[in-house]
This record gives structure tokens, C-alpha cells and sequence, in this order.
């Protein structure tokens, strides 16, 4: 058995993938934002879209000899309709008056390109159901400024937690990396887990 320890790279800026990451006793040796188009294809299916992101966000990162590329993206679905990330207060507003009372699918999928090239992948689908809100707290939840950036307009970490009336799946994959999918695919490319 070799010593050899690959050398992890995180195809993402995100500091919540950083964080959910070390809760696995892993620290990336380098961060790279990758440059993909996220427009989703004509009558492309939420889990598929995901996953298509995450693989290319992996694709699209230079890899060094002894590196090993991990990518994600987490894709919330109403139905078979892909909700963007929020750009504006607006936005959130209308992605939570969508959810509000029902449930909907954070499809979060992962890639990891090992030492040798080879990608594998996982998806985790979670089904989460807000409470029917009412607008002052639609409002209340608009003025945290939480939403802002955040797929379906809403972060399940912070406040958007006590909206939440059931989940069924992966928290952490909710949150951005599902955790349970990561590590499988993290140890197979022989990354040592802390």
C-alpha cells in the first residue's frame, strides 16, 4: 500500500463548503473558483441540471499531478422548475411566497475527479416544507439580507431554519455539500478523512 496522500482541490469560493469540509477533517490545498455557464438547458430536469453543474465545475479546474478535484452544486426545485439564486430582496420575496407551505427538492450533487482523472459522482435529494408564512415574516426574513446569493432564496443554516416545518434527506446537502455523499466519494479517490 502506498503513502502517497492526494492533495485536495476545491472547485468552489464558497466559504460554506470550506466549513461543511472541515466537519469531514478536511482542509483543501487550494481553492479554485471555476468558470462555468450555469444557465440551465431548454427542458432540463432539476436533478440532472445539478448534477451536469457539478461536473463541469470539476471539468473546468486545472489539476495537478497527486490532485484530487472536488465540486458541487445544490439546485432547489419547485416541481419540475428550477429556482435561481436570489439577487435581489424582490427575488427572495417571490422564491419564499413560492414556498410557502409547501414542499420542494434541494438537489445537491457532488463530483470528485481522483489522482488518475477519473470523475464519480452523488446526488442527494431533499425534500424540505416551509411553514405557510405570513408577509411580515416573508418581510422579516427579506431584511436579514440571508437570502441574497442563495439558491431558492433562502440559507436552511441560519434563520430560514425555524421556517422550516419538515426535512427529509440531507441537512448538509441542503446547506451545500451533502456530507454522508462526499466522504464516500472522497475516500474512494484515497484522500485520508480526519
Amino acid at each position: 500500500m502506498s503513502d502517497f496522500a492526494p492533495a485536495l482541490v476545491l472547485a468552489s469560493s464558497s466559504p460554506r463548503r470550506r466549513e461543511l469540509l472541515a466537519r469531514l477533517g478536511v482542509t483543501p490545498a487550494r481553492i479554485a473558483s471555476p468558470d462555468i455557464d450555469e444557465t440551465p438547458r431548454p427542458r432540463e430536469v432539476p436533478r440532472a441540471y445539478a448534477l451536469r453543474l457539478a461536473c463541469e465545475k470539476a471539468a473546468a479546474v486545472m489539476r495537478a499531478e497527486g490532485e484530487v478535484v472536488l465540486a458541487g452544486d445544490t439546485t432547489v426545485a419547485l416541481g419540475a422548475r428550477i429556482l435561481d439564486k436570489a439577487e435581489t430582496p424582490e427575488q427572495v420575496a417571490a422564491m419564499l411566497r413560492r414556498l410557502s407551505g409547501r414542499r420542494h427538492h434541494c438537489i445537491s450533487a457532488v463530483c470528485v475527479i481522483d489522482a488518475r482523472g477519473v470523475a464519480r459522482h452523488r446526488v442527494a435529494d431533499t425534500v424540505v416544507a416551509f411553514t405557510r408564512l405570513s408577509e411580515a415574516e416573508i418581510a422579516a426574513y427579506v431584511a436579514s439580507g440571508e437570502g441574497l446569493g442563495k439558491a431558492g432564496g433562502y440559507a436552511i443554516q441560519g434563520r430560514a431554519e425555524a421556517l422550516v416545518r419538515f426535512i427529509s434527506g440531507s441537512h448538509s446537502g441542503v446547506m451545500g455539500l451533502p456530507l454522508f455523499e462526499t466522504r464516500a466519494l472522497l475516500r474512494s479517490a484515497g484522500l485520508r478523512l480526519g
